[in-house]
């Protein structure tokens, strides 16, 4: 065994021990950061408007500090990009992460050099975790994709802004970035398609055993790829790929169309990376959900759901979480984000240790009749009917059709793209709609009150979200298809691909 993959060994093995130190120490790791992260920021701007230094518990912190979204905090950040110190967290940041908002156009969420540094090593810790599992030193011999941003950053304030994604490869350690790929040139190209087109033809010839990024984009590069080479299946192209590790949209719907295309079933690494800090990820592949990152500068506070709307809502930290139940998750950091709603919300399915799924977005739900479906809804309920119908989804998005013509009933519409169809389209849509009515009693109330009628599917060809994602210039990256929305806004531009 060479040098390099004995200290690859070594490594994984104390990861797995430090892991096993984090599980244990979960709650009481909780309070120590909040006590610090308090004490680290009492000086700032922001500690000061809060009273930072008379904080000395729990209740004294909730009392002080109100939940805020990016909206409620710009403020403050505004001020850090006029090029002010020590605002929110002591100092300047080391980056701004660019992203969308719904209110506020662009948000330019902070990223410390403590928090990127936490970020990195939680990334670290779920693949060295994997390793040691699975004995697999032999991952990090071979080469590594990471579909990803553009790494090019432009500055704000003096502070380099770019995606998260991008971001990241600035932080990848040097012992990595002999194996990465794509070359950072091919890296910066910002047109998606020209960006997959370069990529596949750098990567095709190479020896390749992972591959990270959001699964339709994936798939869409295994596409190229066999088109390019004109192999049956990418196992064929990269016969020691081992491990697709993805984060930020839920696997399962894609799974059969990527193994199929793959030609074979590999292993996976769920990870939860988001710009305010990386919340989470897979650290076992016999338990189900994935381990709170509850040691890496990171205080987490959860919300009721049925709560998140109200004025002063209930607010609990990790140690009084009931199982299944859906929160809002609130993080407090090490980059100088206070009580920050992620807009996600989460359901824990384990306390010992503490691990959870991701359920949805607070956004992105279905409720004009006060049915409240979420994402976690849809997607049990269309993997449960594609199984049973054995055909492959390649992406789907339910609306609301509020105002049907001819004096219909209302009902909610599935836009769907598959790879290949049913036989029987219409038992497709009963199956996928019995399937919320069981899990949504406010639904089920609804469609038996003939409120709402049975949900009806549109066929979609193919492509459809690709032109969607295009022609909102999303397509590639981190960017992902929303399942759920409350208006028809993604629902009228996919009619035009109705089959």
């Amino acid at each position: 065994m060479s040098i390099r993959k004995l200290f690859i060994k070594s490594f994984a093995k104390s990861t797995a021990r430090k892991l096993q130190t984090i599980r244990k120490n979960a709650v009481a790791d909780q309070d120590k950061i909040r006590t610090k992260l308090v004490k680290r920021a009492s000086k700032t701007e922001f500690g000061k408007d809060h009273h930072f230094k008379t904080i000395a518990d729990y209740d004294d912190f909730k009392n002080a500090i109100p939940i805020r979204d990016y909206e409620g905090l710009s403020n403050y950040v505004d001020r850090i990009t006029k090029g002010e110190k020590n605002i929110l967290w002591p100092g300047k940041p080391k980056y701004f992460a660019k992203t969308s908002g719904t209110t506020s156009g662009v948000k330019y969420i902070p990223i410390t050099h403590s928090s990127i540094k936490s970020h990195i090593i939680a990334a670290r810790d779920a693949l060295f975790n994997y390793v040691h599992l699975h004995q697999r030193p032999e991952l990090f011999e071979r080469k590594l994709i990471f579909l990803s941003g553009s790494p090019s950053l432009s500055a704000k304030a003096g502070i380099k802004l770019g995606r998260l994604s991008g971001i990241v490869n600035h932080e990848i350690p040097n012992w990595l970035q002999k194996n990465q790929l794509p070359a950072w040139e091919t890296n910066c190209i910002e047109d998606w398609e020209a960006k997959v087109e370069s990529i596949a033809k750098e990567t095709m010839s190479e020896d390749l055993s992972l591959i990270s990024g959001i699964p339709p984009w994936v798939q869409m590069y295994f596409e190229l790829l066999l088109k390019k080479t004109g192999k049956l299946d990418v196992q064929s192209i990269f016969p020691n790929f081992e491990l697709f590790v993805y984060g930020g949209v839920n696997y399962e719907p894609y799974r059969n169309t990527m193994e199929k295309l793959i030609g074979k079933k590999i292993k996976s690494l769920e990870t939860y990376p988001a710009s305010e800090g990386f919340i989470a990820f897979q650290d076992s592949w016999k338990e189900q959900g994935l381990l709170l990152n509850t040691n890496a500068g990171m205080f987490f506070e959860f919300v009721p759901l049925n709560e998140v709307h109200d004025e002063d809502p209930t607010r609990y930290k990790l140690g009084e979480i009931e199982l299944n139940t859906d929160y809002a998750i609130l993080i407090s950091s090490n980059a100088g984000l206070w009580a920050y709603n992620l807009g996600d919300t989460v359901r824990f399915v384990s306390k010992d240790p503490y691990r959870l799924i991701v359920s949805g977005r607070i956004k992105h739900f279905i409720s004009a009749f006060g049915e409240h479906v979420i994402a976690k809804e849809v997607e049990e309920s269309m993997l449960y009917a594609a199984s049973k119908f054995n055909c492959n989804i390649v992406d789907f998005t339910v609306a609301p059709q509020v105002n049907p013509k001819n004096n219909e009933i209302p009902y909610h519409e599935w836009f769907v793209e598959f790879e290949d169809l049913p036989k029987d389209i219409d038992a497709f849509a009963e199956c996928l709609d019995d399937q919320i009515i069981q899990q949504n009693i406010y639904y089920k109330d609804l469609i038996d009150g003939k409120i709402l009628q049975r949900a009806k599917l549109r066929c979609l060809s193919k492509s459809a979200f690709r032109s969607y994602m295009k022609s909102q210039g999303k397509l590639g990256g981190q960017n992902k298809v929303p399942r759920l929305s409350n208006d028809r806004k993604i629902a009228d531009f996919l009619e035009n691909y109705m089959v």
